[in-house]
């Protein structure tokens, strides 16, 4: 005889692998289509290829968020996301980067791999919320800044649990500890997201992603290296309470005469060796 269900059960838990696009918003309209359908026949290589197969063929576990994706598996294949899934589909963007049209955007991916209770049909609980929390985080950003500068196509952050039940159990054969980044993700406008977290880029190393974050101070918002691009305009407002580390308002090649940099820094204590700074210009001024 069955048990009686109540809505108060733990569901089981599931393997989640959140995908989003870098810069897809800044492609131009005529194109988001073609490069959008570009990346799911690679998802459908590269899921094959690490033997996924089945679970790309079961598109009840997958949905579409235009610039990315939320697959949900069995946590009894999350290992394959891990490895070999992030580095066959680091290989497979790098050689559709070789072979695509001048004018057909890159395409770079930012990556969350976690676990957790969902309920059965409408995957619905904490875990999903937290693996998009992870892939919009400081780390897989940071990640994303260390994948452009070593020419590399895949940042992936992966929560304490799901590194616990695949790298750290041994299950990841051409992976070890070595090639991930331990940190602690945060969020902006989440002050109550801090998550052990472990970052990884195919083909870069832990220091040069480490090069990418910059030191957290208490009561100021986790920030990253951002990246090469041009502003006219740039206002920033830092509030620390406390200054531990290096703390930097902006950081700029080159600042011409035309530009407007605006910044309001304050904060009560800068502690011993600690530094503050409003404006680091590594170039050219005026």
């Amino acid at each position: 005889m069955q048990s009686e269900t109540d809505f108060r059960d733990i569901p089981p838990e599931q393997a989640l692998f959140v995908l989003d696009m870098k810069g897809y918003s800044q492609i131009r309209e005529c194109r988001m289509s073609p490069v959008r359908g570009d990346l799911d026949d690679i998802l459908a290589h590269v899921f094959a290829q690490s033997g996924l197969a089945e679970e790309w063929a079961d598109g009840t576990a997958y949905k579409d968020t235009g610039d990315g994706a939320i697959f949900v598996l069995p946590t009894a294949r999350m290992w394959r996301l891990v490895d070999p899934l992030l580095g066959n589909l680091d290989q497979a963007l790098a050689r559709y980067d070789r072979e695509k049209m001048e004018r057909t955007p890159t395409i770079r991916l930012r990556a969350s791999i976690h676990v957790g209770p969902l309920t059965p049909e409408d995957h619905r609980g904490n875990a999903i919320n937290d693996a998009c929390r992870f892939v919009n985080s400081d780390l897989a950003y940071a990640g994303m800044s260390a994948a452009v500068e070593h020419d590399a196509y895949v940042a992936a952050v992966l929560s304490q649990i799901a590194f616990s039940y695949t790298v750290d159990a041994g299950r990841c054969e051409r992976l070890s500890e070595k090639q991930f980044l331990p940190a602690t993700a945060r969020v902006d406008n989440k002050p109550t997201f801090t998550e052990s977290a472990y970052v990884h880029v195919p083909g870069v190393g832990p220091t040069s992603i480490a090069g990418c974050i910059t030191p957290h101070a208490a009561g100021q918002r986790s920030a990253f290296r951002g990246e090469e691009r041009e502003r006219g305009s740039v206002r920033v407002v830092q509030r620390p309470e406390e200054v531990n580390g290096i703390v930097r308002g902006v950081k700029a090649r080159g600042v011409t005469a035309h530009a407007n940099v605006e910044i309001d820094q304050a904060t009560p204590v800068v502690n011993p060796g600690a530094e503050l700074t409003g404006l680091e210009i590594d170039g050219t001024l005026g």
